[in-house]
């Protein structure tokens, strides 16, 4: 049984009162409304917990910057003292500008083990540090977006009009008598994927953007990963929609427009065709909420000066490591400042090789990812061993799981008899059954074992004390990286055959495909892109399972959990030949 509805149908947007803002040390030291220009000495410190400054430092509060609709948005200035023209990046994102001192930041920082007197504590949350970049001879800005705090409008989450707006703010920046019109953008997570809306807007002035792991389509990487209704962290990221007007409310759209057939979620993609400036994209193969995205942006982008490093731990710790942030002065001082520094011969990939044994490798130089002697390796599932085989096996063996019973999954292995290295975009391509329902959540994991069998992982924050192996034990799964994976309601499983290729498949999610009594239908599923090693006598562990092993992206937030009923079965073999896709590096 089919059901589609008509593909870019309108809808109506969802709002609600946004939730009230009060300034106070809930939402940082500087949210008091104070607008005016003060000196920050060199020295100064803006609570006992942060580094002192290390130059003076101009510092414009609550700068009024009118949008184009006449709505009213406020701003943080942080610049150099002196008379020279500098350039200026943005931190655009719905966190307060003033975030980066309350309480709930520097709470989460010394949870994850990241010491917060590494920063200022001018920079808004997940944005760049002010004392770094104006000791660099750059200014930054922290806007309260549309709708944040005391800026006037409505709270809009993910697309196009943050994307205009923050255009605008871009071409205000640009004529100020302090600024030499480069304006750059920079951040993670939120600050990252807003980068993707703003510069298909083409704002004349923008000369590079640096996203730092974001996601890129609100509907597949945020509210339905895989045709899933997994709604909790969206909750979570509307508790920032604080102000005097309405806020997008994405959580109840995602339930009244579950499929992704209507110019909402249209307008939660961006137009990649459009982005055309200098991108320096930075990636991980473990972030479950950024990395799909990440790495679809860099994929789908049309900028011809394009950058991708993929590293081993998580964002945070990343961005403010102090190599990575020399790095990214190397590239905006290009771009920004048109030094002939040699960044145009920076590799235009580098990637990194997770062993989960204190042996991975950084900064490995390609010219593309995957790197190009990357071949595709098909491993056959074969049922009757429960391994994986280069060849496929002759007779067909089906296995079946409860899926409402332990274990509730079925896996297969393969031991590696000499070094390999897998670099690129795994899949899974199944041949599936259902008893006693019509449809099927599956949940895929690509595994390292050693040499005894055991699931090896690897924590990517500094903190790996028992509080942490607590909160990453069956959730906080950007903290602790166990493998490549991937998701797929079986129902939603139609195929978008203008973006699927032959190593990462696209669903199209604009219709429902039940599963009818006794059918058999194949699928694939994309699995998080991967680098991984494995030496002799290792193994994969591939999992096929019923149940969200993996648990919450973060700590404190409900996991997804499946209604799945009846039996799984998973064909292997004979004309059912199951099988997982691999990108094999030579070594």
């Amino acid at each position: 049984m089919e059901t589609t509805a008509k593909h870019s149908e309108k809808v109506t947007p969802v709002y609600e009162p946004a939730y009230a803002y009060q300034a106070g040390l809930a939402h940082g030291i500087f949210s008091p409304f104070e607008p005016g220009t003060r000196i920050l000495p060199k020295g100064y410190q803006v609570d006992p917990q942060f580094m002192p400054l290390p130059v003076d430092i101009v510092f414009d509060k609550d700068v009024a910057v009118t949008l184009r609709d006449g709505a009213v948005i406020y701003v943080d200035v942080f610049r150099p003292v002196g008379s020279e023209k500098v350039p200026v990046i943005i931190a655009w994102s719905p966190y307060g500008k003033s975030g980066g001192t309350a309480p709930k930041t520097t709470g989460l920082f010394n949870m994850l083990g990241l010491d917060n007197g590494m920063l200022s504590g001018l920079a808004k949350f997940e944005g760049p540090d002010p004392a770094y970049w104006c000791a660099q001879g750059y200014a930054v800005c922290n806007p309260d977006a549309r709708g944040i705090a005391n800026s006037d409008g409505d709270i809009a989450m993910i697309g196009t009009q943050e994307g205009r707006d923050c255009h605008d703010l871009i071409e205000w920046l640009a004529v100020q008598e302090w600024c030499n019109s480069k304006v750059a953008m920079s951040g993670t997570s939120y600050l990252a994927f807003s980068q993707w809306f703003t510069a298909a807007e083409q704002p004349p002035h923008l000369a590079a953007i640096n996203p730092w792991e974001g996601l890129s389509d609100g509907y597949r990487d945020l509210t339905t990963r895989g045709g899933m209704p997994d709604l909790n962290f969206t909750k979570r990221l509307e508790v920032n929609h604080v102000g005097k007007g309405k806020r997008e409310d994405v959580y109840a759209e995602a339930i009244r427009y579950p499929l992704a057939n209507n110019d909402l979620w249209d307008d939660k993609i961006p137009k990649f065709d459009r982005i055309t400036v200098p991108a320096y994209v930075v990636a991980s193969y473990s972030n479950t909420l950024h990395t799909a995205g990440t790495f679809r942006a860099w994929r789908r982008m049309a900028s011809t000066e394009k950058w991708l490093r993929i590293h081993n731990t998580q964002e945070w710790p990343d961005y403010y490591e102090e190599a990575n942030k020399e790095e990214l002065r190397r590239f905006f001082d290009h771009y920004l400042k048109g030094e002939d520094n040699g960044w145009e011969i920076t590799p235009r990939v580098r990637y990194a090789v997770h062993d989960f044994e204190g042996g991975d490798l950084i900064n490995q130089p390609a010219g593309e990812f995957p790197p190009v002697d990357v071949v595709s390796q098909t491993y056959y599932l074969n049922g009757r061993s429960r391994s994986l085989t280069t060849e496929a096996p002759a007779q067909e063996v089906p296995v079946v799981y409860d899926a409402e019973a332990e274990p509730g999954l079925a896996s297969f292995t393969i031991r590696f008899d000499r070094e390999t290295v897998l670099v690129g975009y795994p899949k899974a391509h199944l041949w599936v059954e259902a008893k006693g329902t019509d449809d099927m959540d599956l949940f895929i994991l690509v595994q390292k074992l050693d040499v005894r069998g055991n699931h090896l992982q690897q924590f990517i924050v500094p903190n790996q004390g028992a509080l942490m192996q607590d909160l990453t034990e069956r959730g906080g799964s950007v903290l602790r990286y166990k493998g490549s994976n991937g998701r797929l309601r079986v129902s939603a499983r139609h195929l978008d055959e203008t973006l699927s290729t032959a190593d990462v498949p696209a669903h199209s999610f604009d219709r429902v495909e039940k599963l009818q009594p006794d059918e058999i239908v194949d699928i694939e599923i994309d699995l998080f892109p991967i680098g991984m090693a494995f030496y002799p006598g290792e193994q994969l562990r591939l999992v096929v399972s019923s149940r969200n092993d993996l648990g919450a992206i973060m700590p404190g937030t409900p996991g997804y959990v499946p209604d799945n009923k009846g039996q799984h079965i998973i064909h292997t073999g004979g004309s059912h030949a199951s099988y997982l896709q691999l990108p094999v590096k030579p070594v």
